[in-house]
């Protein structure tokens, strides 16, 4: 039974058919936006059956004498002043050395030399020499600026208001959104019902987009291979 010959091409051509294929698996998939998440609370709904006291002023319900229409109630909406900005920047150095010799002089057996021809055969001289340099530098920064509205979600123990809401834009070619959400004290609550984005505590603030124009600015798996950890080069 006559072997198959395979060409040293024909191996490179499916070893790398076979990288690029576990690099397509490897893939992030594309993750949506969940927009339920970021659904405005409605406030509670009032009490049907109150009992009514006789007095003129009722336990269940309640008005401020003096009310500066601050968000402080489940449901109520509140501006946030988007102001982001950051500034990372991280440079890396790394250099390594390693010399070894090792010279065996001129070993003797029973006490005389080892020798052909006038050269010592037990004589030896080894010398190894190791270096390694490495250097990387990595900077980002993004800045974010605008204003979106959202509502009280939730009413902590302690005063403070977990909001969340979204701004979603429909282009001609696309959809663009900004989701936010945190935690905020009614104290940082300016005169105008509105808060800077950097009083935001546990801030989650998602600004991206879908349809045509965010699709063209995404890696191609091949692209994403050549650019990626599997490729040896």
């Amino acid at each position: 039974m006559e072997g198959i010959l395979i060409k040293p091409v024909n191996v490179i051509l499916i070893l790398l058919l076979a990288i690029m294929t576990l690099a397509g698996c490897n893939l992030t998939p594309y993750k949506k936006t969940d927009v339920k998440k970021y659904e405005p609370t409605p406030p509670p709904a009032p009490e049907k059956n109150r009992i009514n006291t006789g007095a003129i002023y009722q336990g269940q319900a309640y008005i401020f004498i003096v009310d500066d229409h601050k968000a402080r109630r489940l449901g109520d909406i509140i501006t946030i002043i988007l102001s982001e900005s950051t500034n990372a920047t991280k440079t890396a150095t790394t250099a390594t050395k390693k010399e070894n010799t090792t010279d065996l002089g001129t070993p003797s057996l029973f006490g005389s030399a080892v020798t052909k021809n006038g050269k010592n055969l037990l004589s030896a001289n080894i010398a190894s020499s190791q270096e390694f340099t490495g250097e990387g530098d990595a900077s980002q920064s993004n800045a974010l600026n605008g204003t979106i509205t959202v509502t009280v979600a939730r009413v902590y123990p302690n005063g403070n208001l977990f909001v969340k809401g979204q701004k979603r834009i429909l282009l001609n070619h696309g959809e663009e959104y900004i989701q936010i959400s945190g935690i905020i004290r009614p104290v940082d609550i300016d005169r105008n019902n509105t808060i800077s984005s950097t009083l935001l505590a546990d801030a989650r603030i998602t600004y991206s987009g879908e349809g045509v124009v965010s699709e063209s600015n995404r890696m191609g798996w091949l692209a994403k291979f050549f650019n990626g950890g599997l490729w040896p080069f």
